[in-house]
């Protein structure tokens, strides 16, 4: 507790004799008078002049203390932790070292009463810099990348506030307040105060990063936290989620899908959603739209389809119609490559129409190859013509059941790979001398070296995904608990040494042995199978992989294949969609003659990049824009026109707020202030600067004990 006024503390302290005083002066002093000697009358007498002394004595106290507390009260103590009778830490104009962070996060953009959240926060700010005092250190944050810094005076940082925009890729607010935490702990004033502007949003307090803000915190206890919420307490808005494409390299065959979430958080309401294609000029041609009908909390699928892609890069957008509090999440970017169908070389044992039959019809079915949709032209070869086979039109090659093949040809797979291809091995009965499968050209392109034949003949052995992370995988994610791998038994399949340095396991058995693995192999990869994927149907079966036990349930099976040859060809290791700040990979043709390529963002932003003259890979980092980016040389015609879509991370735009609980655990225990107005925030000021004024409360015990005094009083003297 410390005193605005310490001389009249005293001053009240010294006038506590004047009543003591006077008692004593103004004492009646006893008559002798001579009576008989009565002992009932000396008894009576002394009771009578004990009570009349403790009477005294009560009336004492209560005048001693109504004179006692009118001089602390007229002193203005204050309670403030720390505080001293110098009176110096209650002052409100000693300079303060204070941080202002900005939640710049694109959901500040909600709209609520002409106002976004960000506008609201830096009206705040602008106001809180005036009640700020001069010769103070003023650094304004906000969590865009990049570290903070004192600005050079009161000025600067009300620029700095009036400058502030919402970021597409706005890093997490407890990451800025430790920054902050840190600028702070770098000034030597002694008062240290850090206000947070913010809406409250749960996204924006991960939890991976409360242990570190707590101890950061924990470092700094005589920091004073206010938490500024200029959120919406409940807020409604149509939300797009995370756009989910079937592909991002497509065939000119086959068809384009495209998912995603449409929320709402609010009342209920309904909305539609539109998708759109830009031809080569960027106009816009609407494809399809749906409408939905969604509750508070309720969330819908959007599924929408698109058929006869041109080859070559096709970008568009889902867009929800309609104008609600914020518009960031309303429409969702993306970008695909059209190519025509790949050109795949499978290799097989004579008869290689058996043996090659489910493969085959798994990638291209009759009844697609007859209606020119199938995304893969299958061209199969006799595995002893191998050698003698060109391998440059195809861009996967997929050996089935091989015998070994000569040296020569395990060194031009190699080489094939190594150029950027993709190569499958599926190995099964045929894969016989084995030292010949081990031998160091085979092993150069195999996973490993194999051991021994495993057998399974139960049937209760069957492929059993630890997760579905793997692009192979990727399709099976949406049903990943309802998928009958069970329905299709593995009886024989070939039991590998340790895997060379650098494979890794796609896809296991139930026994934890590995079934599918993948080798990098230069700009390439080759995929290994241990069991066959397409055998012999006239032999004994190592696997039911492509008929199942029910014929209704083989689908998994269509679905690997697939996936596994268009992960082979690069339809799904190419990324042409983002999120915003990360970076662009755009690899080109080693024959492409173009060095330099120009670069068109949205907003109309245009700027030239280079491309790596060894790996010809372009690198775009300049991705804050949410939109469709285009990449272009060499003139329309003629020339390269590629692209990708940078879109916002779903955390970015998430409006539910963190619960008290989770805020209090993420600021561990420190004793921070929540404000929502300048009223509030005036308060809290005021309270921790110069502390709590007890001058009411004392006036108000000084009238009791005055009117207590007065009403003792009285009864003891008309008595």
């Amino acid at each position: 507790m410390g005193v605005l006024f310490p001389w009249i503390a005293w001053a009240g302290v010294g006038l506590v004799a004047v009543p003591l005083v006077l008692h004593l002066i103004m004492r009646q002093k006893p008559r002798l008078l001579e009576f008989p000697a009565l002992r009932f009358i000396q008894r009576r007498h002394e009771a009578n002049r004990r009570r009349l002394r403790l009477r005294h004595l009560l009336l004492l106290l209560l005048r001693a203390a109504a004179i006692l507390l009118l001089g602390l009260a007229l002193a203005r103590p204050i309670l403030q932790p720390g505080a001293t009778f110098s009176g110096v830490l209650g002052s409100q104009e000693g300079p303060v070292a204070a941080a202002l962070v900005f939640d710049t996060a694109p959901r500040m953009e909600y709209r609520q009463d002409n106002q976004t959240r960000l506008e609201a926060a830096q009206k705040l700010g602008l106001w809180l810099l005036g009640q700020i005092p001069r010769e103070s250190h003023v650094a304004v944050l906000d969590t865009r990348l990049g570290p903070g810094a004192f600005e050079i005076d009161l000025l600067a940082a009300e620029k700095r506030i009036e400058r502030l925009e919402s970021v597409a890729n706005s890093q997490p607010l407890s990451r800025v307040v430790e920054e902050a935490l840190r600028r702070l702990g770098q000034s030597d004033l002694p008062r240290k105060e850090l206000y947070v502007f913010t809406d409250l949003a749960r996204s924006a307090w991960p939890g991976d990063s409360a242990a570190r803000l707590r101890r950061r915190i924990a470092d700094m206890p005589g920091v004073r936290i206010y938490l500024i919420d200029v959120g919406v307490q409940q807020p409604a808005d149509f939300a797009l989620g995370e756009l989910r494409l079937s592909g991002q390299v497509l065939s000119n065959q086959g068809s384009l899908r495209l998912e995603a979430e449409l929320s709402r958080v609010g009342d209920p309401g309904e909305r539609t959603v539109e998708l759109y294609l830009l031809d080569n000029q960027g106009q816009q041609q609407k494809r399809s739209e749906a409408s939905y009908a969604l509750g508070p909390g309720e969330s819908r699928r959007v599924d929408f389809r698109v058929d006869s892609l041109g080859v070559g890069t096709q970008q568009g957008f889902l867009r929800i119609v309609g104008q609600d509090g914020l518009a960031a999440d309303d429409t969702r970017f993306f970008t695909v490559e059209v190519k025509p169908p790949w050109r795949i070389l499978v290799a097989a044992p004579k008869p290689t129409g058996q043996y090659t039959l489910f493969f085959t019809q798994a990638l291209a079915p009759t009844v697609l190859r007859k209606r020119g949709e199938a995304p893969f032209t299958c061209d199969v070869v006799d595995l002893e013509t191998l050698a003698q086979q060109p391998l440059d039109p195809y861009a996967a090659v997929c050996l089935l059941d091989p015998t070994p093949p000569e040296p020569a040809v395990w060194k031009k797979l190699g080489e094939f790979t190594e150029e950027g291809h993709g190569l499958a091995i599926c190995l099964g009965r045929n894969a016989a001398p084995v030292d010949s499968l081990n031998a160091p050209e085979a092993q150069r392109l195999l996973p490993g070296k194999l051991l021994r034949q495993a057998r399974a003949p139960e049937g209760d052995l069957y492929l059993a995904p630890r997760d579905y992370q793997h692009p192979i995988l990727a399709a099976f994610r949406g049903s990943a608990g309802a998928i009958p791998w069970d329905a299709s038994p593995v009886f024989r399949y070939w039991e590998l040494d340790q895997p060379a340095e650098g494979v890794g396991v796609v896809l296991p058995f139930t026994d934890q042995r590995p079934a599918l693995l993948e080798r990098p192999l230069g700009d390439g990869r080759v995929l290994t199978m241990t069991t066959p994927v397409s055998d012999d149907p006239q032999r004994e079966p190592w696997n039911l992989l492509p008929v199942s036990l029910q014929a209704d349930q083989a689908w998994p099976y269509l679905i690997l294949v697939n996936q596994m040859v268009f992960y082979l060809v690069g339809s799904s290791n190419q990324p042409l969609n983002y999120y915003a700040g990360q970076t662009a990979l755009l690899r080109f043709d080693t024959r492409s003659q173009h060095d330099v390529y120009q670069v068109f963002a949205p907003g109309e932003l245009t700027f030239p990049l280079s491309v790596d003259p060894k790996q010809r890979v372009l690198t775009v980092s300049a991705t804050d824009r949410v939109g469709n980016y285009r990449v272009r040389a060499g003139g329309l015609v003629s020339g390269v026109d590629r692209g990708f879509s940078v879109n916002l991370a779903p955390e970015q735009t998430q409006l539910d707020r963190i619960a008290d609980e989770e805020l209090a655990e993420a600021l561990g225990t420190s004793d921070y202030r929540l404000a929502r107005t300048a009223g509030e925030i005036e308060r809290d000021i005021n309270t921790a600067r110069v502390g709590r004024e007890l001058f009411p409360a004392l006036i108000l015990l000084v009238v009791a004990a005055l009117a207590l005094e007065h009403a003792v009083a009285n009864r003891f003297y008309r008595e």
